[in-house]
C-alpha cells in the first residue's frame, strides 16, 4: 500500500497553510467548548506525539452501499493535531462501479490521489458549467477547485483506493442528493425549484430516508 509516500505529499501542504506566528501549534482541546472559530488550545504541556498522529486511514471505509462508497475522514473532530492549520486528509474505497456522488466541501479545495486502481473518473463543473473530467490510473492525481461540485466514479474492474487532502480542518461534505432528498423539504417544492419528476422525487425520498 501506498500510505508513506501519500502520507508525505499530503502533510508537506501543512508547511504552506498560514497559521499564527505566536505559536507553533494549537492542538484541539476537546474538553472544552467549542466556538464558531473551532476548538480551543489544549494546555502545551499536556500535548503528546500522539496529537499529532492519527492511524484511522488504515482501516477500509465500508462500501456495502447504493454507492459502494465507502469515506474515513482524518479531520480535526478525530485528529487533533491538525486544529488550525487548514489542512486535513481523507480515505476514500470505492467498489467497482462504486460512485462519489456529487459533492462539495465549505469552501476548501481538494485534491484526490489514486493509491489503488485501473480507471478512477473524476469530474468537476465550474461556474461558467463547463464539465472538466479525465480518467485517472494508481499514482494519478486531480485537484478539485474550491466551492465547485465534483465526483468520482471507479471504472475499472477492481476496487479503487484514494486518498484526499483538502485545504481546511474540517471541510466538512455536502452532498447534492441527499441535501435534495435526506430531508422533509416538501416533494412538491423540489419539483418546482428543480424541475425534476415528482414521482421521481418521492422515489429518491425512500431510498435516501426522506419525508414529505
Amino acid at each position: 500500500m501506498m500510505i508513506s509516500p501519500i502520507c508525505v505529499f499530503i502533510f508537506s501542504l501543512v508547511l504552506s497553510s498560514s497559521y499564527a506566528d505566536v505559536q507553533d501549534f494549537c492542538v484541539a482541546d476537546y474538553t472544552a467548548p467549542q466556538g464558531p472559530a473551532g476548538y480551543s488550545c489544549k494546555d502545551p504541556a499536556k500535548v503528546t506525539a500522539d496529537d499529532f498522529v492519527y492511524s484511522g486511514l488504515r482501516i477500509s471505509g465500508n462500501t456495502s452501499n447504493i454507492h459502494k462508497f465507502g469515506f474515513v475522514p482524518a479531520v480535526v473532530t478525530q485528529f487533533p493535531g491538525i486544529n488550525g492549520l487548514g489542512v486535513s486528509v481523507a480515505r476514500t474505497d470505492l467498489g467497482v462501479g462504486g460512485v462519489i456522488p456529487f459533492h462539495t466541501h465549505r469552501g476548501a479545495t481538494e485534491i484526490l490521489i489514486v493509491a489503488e486502481g485501473s480507471s478512477v473518473l473524476g469530474a468537476f463543473v465550474d461556474s461558467n458549467n463547463k464539465v472538466y473530467m479525465k480518467s485517472m490510473s494508481k499514482g494519478d492525481c486531480m485537484v478539485f477547485p474550491r466551492g465547485l461540485l465534483h465526483f468520482a466514479v471507479n471504472q475499472g474492474d477492481t476496487p479503487a483506493l484514494m486518498y484526499a487532502s483538502l485545504s481546511s480542518e474540517n471541510p466538512g461534505l455536502d452532498a447534492l442528493e441527499t441535501q435534495l432528498f435526506k430531508n422533509d423539504l416538501a416533494t412538491d417544492l423540489i419539483h418546482k425549484t428543480t424541475l425534476l419528476d415528482k414521482s421521481q422525487i418521492r422515489k429518491l425520498k425512500r431510498l435516501l430516508g426522506g419525508t414529505n
